[in-house]
């Protein structure tokens, strides 16, 4: 790409990535001043403003396109270095992705133990919920991602891979305290503050138990990983949304009993990655499809 000179991307990158410009130079080993000068000219070039002048720096909308360039750039480099034998001897390929906690919790991981040794693969698994995992696509920080959303980023390929299922759950003590009452006004388990699952499941209820209202409203806590989000709703803490995989044992040992069988949340699932001609992710791709396909609900 003749239009972007490769020195001023590699700099836009290093700048993002040390979060200023002194750091960036350092990294580079250039002045500031050059760095400075190469990130200029290359929104003149653009036409662009590329990053924010911020501490730390951050790249605007047009500058995140410059941005997954690079990244995508470095991947192919280094995959023609691969397949030319010219890495240093046991130097694994990084595959970034993007995953939410519960299929972290459940199948992904199983997906990466299908992979064949060779060729040798470094993981950097990034944990972000399934709406908002596309968002790292976007920003060019990972290469791949468990998302919720259909809809292609910029630059990306989609796949479906199949729905998780959740149920409505509570530890039998806590939901005969609360039998009586509506679940809007029984405590609830959060994953974070971002996390709106529960109180969607309010607001869908029928007979109006929860229309009208913000959904569900009492004490709240919040648990950030998926085996204590599980740990608390069966230790009665709260009531919570549990994928089916994580709450079918519990409900078999007696720990967890349903508070709307008849109403379970499915939430699709979908596969997104940069369009390159990677083998690696290549092979990551395949290796999620097939576990997906075997342990998520077909569509």
């Amino acid at each position: 790409m003749t239009d972007l000179p490769l020195d001023q991307v590699w700099t836009l990158l290093a700048v993002v990535d040390e979060g200023t410009f002194d750091a960036a130079a350092s990294t580079l080993h250039v002045t500031p001043s050059a760095v400075s000068q190469r990130v200029k000219a290359l929104e003149q070039r653009t036409g662009r403003v590329l990053l924010t002048r911020t501490k730390p720096v951050r790249a605007t909308e047009s500058g995140e396109v410059v941005v997954r360039f690079a990244r995508q750039l470095a991947r192919l480099e280094r995959d023609a270095r691969a397949e030319l034998g010219m890495t240093g001897a046991g130097e694994p390929t990084r595959v970034s992705i993007a995953v939410n906690a519960d299929s972290l919790a459940t199948w992904f991981l199983g997906a990466l133990t299908r992979l064949p040794a060779e060729p040798r693969l470094s993981f950097e698994l990034r944990r972000e919920d399934e709406d908002h995992t596309a968002a790292l696509l976007r920003e060019g920080q990972v290469m791949a991602a468990v998302t919720s959303s259909p809809d292609a980023v910029a630059g990306c390929s989609v796949r479906a891979l199949g729905r998780m299922r959740y149920l409505a759950v509570a530890s039998p003590a806590f939901a005969e305290e609360h039998r009586d009452g509506p679940l809007r006004d029984a405590p609830v388990v959060n994953f974070d503050r971002r996390d709106d699952f529960q109180d969607g499941f309010v607001r869908r209820l029928p007979g109006g138990e929860g229309g009208g209202h913000e959904g569900a409203r009492p004490v709240r806590h919040f648990i950030p990983t998926s085996e204590g989000f599980a740990a608390a709703v069966a230790a009665g803490l709260g009531w919570g949304m549990l994928p089916e995989a994580q709450a079918v044992p519990l409900l078999r040992a007696g720990r967890l009993v349903q508070l709307a069988p008849e109403r379970p949340v499915e939430v699709p699932l979908y596969w997104q990655q940069w369009k390159l001609d990677s083998p690696a992710l290549a092979a990551v791709a395949d290796a999620v499809s097939a576990t997906a396909a075997e342990t998520l609900r077909s569509w």
